[in-house]
């Protein structure tokens, strides 16, 4: 019979939830933040836009398929992650389910939230806590596994912090072969925005985020996604605005939608509780199209303060926040949400195909 260890989610209002751990047991903080999808837990912790957050799963199970190898199919390259580890500081979950079956399946949740050194916790009402995130809006708060005292443990706000320089490479790195030359700039990219790009046929040249890539030569600039906040990533945003003089075609997905968007003169702001999920619908302006998409994101643009050469490229159909700008006249543009959708529907995947058709 288990015996599991006790685990109290403490937020900063000092509300409580009190579970059950499930993974590495050690006290930690974050910004707890909640994802309403109903798969995809390995992509999404290996998110680096989750990085320094406490992520609330609502679907009421966890675990139940395992996780798959990491299967590099290139040089830093998963096959199956997004990324290269476990970027959340914990998961939380309704239910953990203990036996696991996949044929992709090399481990349990468990066992790989503990080989990484992230907690879990099992037994709390996500429904409840999702509510209460929901109208109270996201907030720091801390795990405190077992009988340590919650004062030993130190609140921790990854928005007071430069998640992009902490999530970026460091060297650069190229993926693929092609006539054509992508710049990626790495905000704490997602790996499949690179498989994305690279089964299109180009090559891409992956950069550190404060890399000066108007140096080289290229035929096209993609900005990734990325966490936290995009006030942050100022040496990008000059390096943007360079590019823009360039004039060849820029494309930005999730946090390169906001540093676009910076770069041509627009204000960025903090959402209530984000966008997390499989299921929201965006509009394409102009048009009568809608289209459901994956989204993580905690900040948007006010499309409000768009310069009038750029217009909003999508809108959020629940809330009317932007989704997406573009150029009027030059061949610039970014989504605000993931049309690579690791995981996720690919609805949108063909944002690849339009950005691509523009490099001849």
């Amino acid at each position: 019979m288990r015996n599991p260890v006790s685990a109290v989610l403490q937020l900063e209002d000092g509300t409580q939830f009190k579970g059950f751990s499930f993974g590495n047991e050690g006290s930690t903080s974050g910004e707890v933040v909640f994802n309403t999808a109903m798969t995809g837990y390995p992509e999404s912790l290996t998110d680096p836009s989750y990085e320094g957050q406490i992520l609330v799963t609502t679907f009421p199970l966890l675990g139940n398929y395992g996780v798959p190898p990491e299967g590099d199919t290139n040089a830093n390259l998963s096959r199956y992650y997004e990324s290269d580890r476990i970027h959340c500081r914990a998961i939380i979950a309704q239910d953990y389910s203990w036996q696991h079956s996949h044929w992709l399946a090399q481990l349990s949740l468990s066992d790989w939230l503990k080989e990484q050194g992230v907690a879990g916790i099992y037994g709390i009402d996500t429904r409840a806590l999702a509510k209460h995130l929901r109208d109270k809006g996201s907030m720091l708060g801390k795990i405190i596994i077992g009988d340590q005292n919650p004062d030993e443990v130190e609140w921790y706000d990854p928005n007071k912090e430069n998640l992009v320089a902490k999530t970026s490479c460091t060297e650069v790195e190229t993926y693929g072969e092609g006539d054509k030359t992508v710049v990626l700039v790495d905000c704490g990219v997602k790996h499949n925005i690179v498989r994305c790009l690279t089964k299109r046929g180009v090559k891409v040249v992956r950069v550190p985020w404060d890399y000066d890539f108007t140096t080289i030569p290229y035929d096209g600039l993609f900005i990734s996604n990325g966490p936290g906040n995009p006030d942050f990533a100022e040496a990008t945003v000059r390096n943007i605005k360079k590019a823009m003089e360039i004039g060849k075609p820029i494309c930005g997905i999730c946090m390169g939608n906001q540093l676009l968007a910076k770069a041509a003169g627009a204000k960025t702001y903090k959402l209530k509780y984000g966008h997390r999920s499989h299921n929201q619908p965006v509009n394409r302006v102009g048009t009568n199209t809608c289209f459901v998409t994956s989204q993580n994101h905690g900040f948007a643009v006010d499309q409000s303060t768009l310069p009038d050469d750029w217009e909003p490229l999508f809108v959020n159909m629940n809330d009317g926040t932007n989704e997406g700008i573009r150029h009027k006249t030059k061949p610039f543009f970014s989504a605000q949400f993931h049309p690579e959708a690791s995981s996720g529907p690919k609805d949108t995947e063909f944002l690849f195909d339009e950005f691509v058709s523009l490099l001849w």
